[in-house]
């Protein structure tokens, strides 16, 4: 089994958190967005992870080394790949043609999900779906008796289904996949300028391959600073009791209401901590109050109160009182 991880968009709607940080490195409960994303797909999958491909832009070595390792963590080989220009889903993963063989899954860097299914490696091929309450702002794929997809509708503005696409894709046989894509870029056949990997999936279904759903029992989408900060909520409460949430820290004279994170080497001082707050290394909080939020690493927080927000790394925070987004190396006063 080979995974690829398209994750070289600009993160646009994450700024300015994305200026300093690849969206998909972004810390959800402790852990960046795609080491969870990877990880959870290889509880799914019932067969050994061989190879995982990182489809980035020029986000440095540093990243490169921290992707590799993310790899190397549940025992697959990481390989790196570069798509300089935003020429769509398909183009994407076309970028990692090496790995398109034998089963692969395609799994976009901004989602994450729950579900109870194992993956079933014989079939032609699974998307992962979500029942939302509005299809009309996603794509969607519609069913036919037999429990298979016949149609994929994209942002249907009459109802057709409410099984959305979550960005999550198997195939058994990625060398079929890949001779779509090429043939797709070959021809030049755009779509709003773009390659698109439904164009490549609607071929495979047109020449008899059977595509199933996946149902996933809960999707957190990462796309932006309100969604990512519901994905670390319940992050928090599906991990709630593990060791892994629980650093070497310092408390002084505080409350931590669970479930939180805290990393190793922070300080809490004279304050209220939680709810569904994580923390990163080294921080300190003194006389504050914060709930739900993500408080990211080497940061100092002062007689503040803070709910429902994104901070970055060493940032400085002093007599605040409100939602905050705010990004790496600012001041708040």
């Amino acid at each position: 089994m080979n995974i690829i991880v398209p994750m070289a968009g600009m993160g646009k709607r994450m700024r300015p958190h994305t200026l300093t940080v690849p969206k998909p490195l972004i810390p959800v409960a402790g852990k960046s967005i795609v080491q969870r994303l990877v990880e959870d797909l290889a509880k799914v999958c019932t067969e050994k992870v061989d190879e995982i491909a990182f489809v980035i832009g020029d986000f440095g070595k540093e990243v490169e080394k921290e992707l590799i390792a993310i790899a190397e963590s549940i025992g697959a080989k990481g390989k790196i790949f570069y798509q300089t220009e935003a020429l769509g889903t398909g183009h994407a993963i076309y970028c990692a043609k090496e790995c398109l063989k034998g089963n692969v899954i395609v799994a976009f860097a901004d989602t994450l999900f729950r579900a109870t299914f194992k993956l079933d490696s014989a079939a032609d091929g699974i998307i992962w779906v979500h029942s939302v309450a509005d299809p009309s702002a996603y794509g969607v794929v519609k069913l036919d008796a037999n429990n298979h997809i016949t149609d994929f509708v994209e942002k249907p503005k009459t109802f057709v289904s409410d099984l959305a696409i979550i960005g999550i894709y198997y195939v058994k046989d990625g060398d079929q996949l890949k001779h779509e894509i090429q043939h797709i870029i070959d021809n030049d056949l755009r779509e709003n300028g773009e390659y698109q990997l439904t164009n490549a999936l609607e071929a495979l279904k047109q020449k008899g391959l059977k595509f199933s759903p996946g149902k996933v029992d809960e999707w957190l989408d990462c796309g932006n600073k309100n969604a990512t900060v519901n994905a670390n909520q319940r992050e928090l409460e599906f991990h709630k009791g593990s060791k892994e949430l629980k650093g070497n820290f310092k408390n002084e004279n505080s409350i931590v209401i669970e479930p939180c994170y805290i990393a190793d080497g922070v300080e809490l001082v004279n304050s209220v901590v939680g709810p569904h707050v994580s923390i990163g290394e080294n921080t300190k909080i003194s006389n504050s109050v914060i709930s739900n939020s993500i408080v990211q690493k080497n940061t100092k927080i002062n007689q503040s109160n803070i709910k429902n927000s994104m901070v970055g790394n060493f940032v400085e925070i002093n007599g605040k009182s409100r939602e905050l987004s705010i990004g790496d190396y600012n001041t708040e006063n």
